[in-house]
């Protein structure tokens, strides 16, 4: 079995590519990560979505990809010229809103608000705010990280903050979780 054949990518994805390295932008999900979020997207019908991170919708892209026409998925990031990227291709899906601001600020905005499913590929969320952020969890929700292997563009110290995470990410009581050394590093966890 080959787990990159036949991944079947959004149409928008070689768009959204070309576009992302025309500017620079080398950190995009990688597909097998991708292919796992639509497919747990799909698992969570009429659901509610949050990505925190949402570069120039590579991830975006292959989660409206699962979801069903009463799902709707909020994608923030700081960075306005990747989101100018994300626009251009899914911006015409009326299930998405697209947010531009500071990831610190804006978790801790979301009190009170209840997700399905959370993918966090950026620091609040995953390094900083995370009992906020799985506090807006629903039970039952699914919570997925990725990058947990080590990554080349990791900056000196990170791997001591991502042995830490992954440490208080399978202390919590409230999680069930599952390490996969798989495509970048992914945790995938359930809300009890």
């Amino acid at each position: 079995m080959n787990d990159l054949n036949n991944l079947c990518p959004p149409k928008e994805i070689a768009a959204i590519d070309a576009d992302g390295k025309s500017i620079g932008f080398n950190m995009p999900s990688e597909p097998l990560t991708c292919s796992l979020l639509r497919v747990l997207a799909a698992s969570k019908p009429a659901g509610n979505f949050l990505e925190l991170g949402s570069g120039t919708g590579v991830s975006t892209a292959w989660i409206l990809d699962g979801m069903d026409v009463n799902s709707r998925l909020t994608t923030i990031d700081n960075e306005e010229s990747l989101l100018q990227i994300l626009r251009q291709h899914l911006g015409s899906d009326p299930r998405l809103t697209v947010v531009c601001g500071d990831g610190d600020q804006i978790v801790p905005s979301l009190a009170g608000q209840e997700f399905d499913f959370i993918f966090a590929d950026a620091w609040p969320g995953k390094y900083r705010f995370l009992d906020k952020t799985l506090s807006l969890l629903k039970s039952g929700g699914i919570y997925v990280i990725d990058d947990m292997l080590p990554q080349p563009n990791w900056p000196e110290g990170h791997e001591q903050k991502a042995t830490a995470l992954i440490a208080d990410l399978e202390n919590r009581s409230d999680l069930k979780l599952v390490k996969m050394s798989w495509a970048s590093g992914i945790i995938l966890a359930t809300k009890l």
